[in-house]
């Protein structure tokens, strides 16, 4: 693989660690761009610029691409970027410019996920756009690349049971807990004891249920592989092709599961819950807080929406 300068100097264990931690932060305030990629952190410009680079050295990782393929991948991404860049960034500015504007004053949970119902329309309409050339490259995978990918759930999973279902269930709240804090003191600065007890309160009586995650989690990678598995090789048409993976993304909207589309329902309304009542015991210099860190997102969007590559 080959990445730029800037990006080798970095070390990979170090820079997907913050990737991750972003991904994380932006996952609390429903601020979703381009597939998480973009981050509301210190680097944005950066990050944004080298997206297509993460984004590759991620699926290569999945899929061990050929020579071929790496150049299919990259130019695909590439592409795909600049549709985002000139398409859905000033979506986004927009979205993050009406937050700011509510920063001061108190907020109900419905306004409190306004910006994340905005940016799933994003996320929905740039999958869409990605689905043309994710059906091409499907058609030149190879079966030792979807064993290949099987490992890499495998290994996935063992992580998640580690984590989640093998973990003490108070082990597993007080991290949520601590990551739910790290995550909103990047927006509003540290929190006070108040603060701290909204959070915590939440966490507490929160419906999070590891063992359903699981399960569609599961779900969704049975469902990828034997959607895959009747299109390597060119073993299907490019009509075909588009048509089963555009149900495949279609099932992971929208889980053919009603006990996880009924929990994921819940979920949503207790995170709108939780950004609301966070964000109302917070205090007007903390509000300050918030609308400058905003205010850099606006500016660093602004800048890579008027940059041409």
């Amino acid at each position: 693989m080959k990445f730029p300068v800037n990006f080798l100097m970095v070390n990979r264990s170090a820079v997907l660690a913050e990737w991750t931690r972003c991904t994380r932060i932006i996952g609390l305030l429903g601020l979703l761009i381009l597939a998480g990629l973009l981050q509301a952190c210190g680097a944005t410009k950066v990050l944004y610029n080298q997206a297509p680079d993460f984004a590759y050295w991620y699926l290569d990782g999945q899929l061990a691409f050929t020579d071929a393929q790496s150049l299919q991948v990259k130019d695909a991404l590439a592409k795909l970027q600049a549709w985002h860049r000139q398409n859905q960034l000033p979506g986004a500015m927009a979205v993050l410019q009406k937050l700011q504007q509510q920063m001061p004053s108190d907020m109900d949970a419905r306004a409190a996920c306004a910006p994340l119902v905005e940016l799933q329309r994003q996320w929905v309409a740039l999958a869409d756009q990605a689905q043309p050339a994710i059906a091409a490259v499907a058609g030149t995978l190879g079966a030792e690349q979807l064993v290949q990918l099987e490992q890499r759930f495998a290994l996935g999973n063992a992580y998640f049971q580690s984590d989640f279902l093998e973990a003490r269930p108070r082990d597993v709240q007080d991290r949520r807990l601590q990551q739910a804090i790290s995550r909103a003191e990047v927006l509003y600065g540290p929190l006070d004891h108040k603060q701290l007890s909204v959070i915590r309160r939440h966490i507490e009586q929160s419906h999070f249920d590891a063992r359903l995650i699981y399960a569609e989690r599961l779900r969704r990678q049975q469902d990828l592989l034997q959607t895959l598995r009747p299109l390597i090789a060119g073993q299907a048409s490019p009509q075909a092709t588009q048509a089963a993976l555009h149900g495949l993304l279609d099932r992971t909207r929208h889980s053919p599961d009603p006990a996880y589309r009924r929990y994921s329902d819940k979920m949503a309304r207790q995170t709108c819950a939780v950004l609301a009542d966070l964000h109302n015991s917070t205090t007007a210099a903390q509000r300050r807080h918030a609308v400058q860190t905003l205010n850099g997102q606006v500016q660093d969007l602004s800048d890579l929406s008027a940059h041409t590559p």
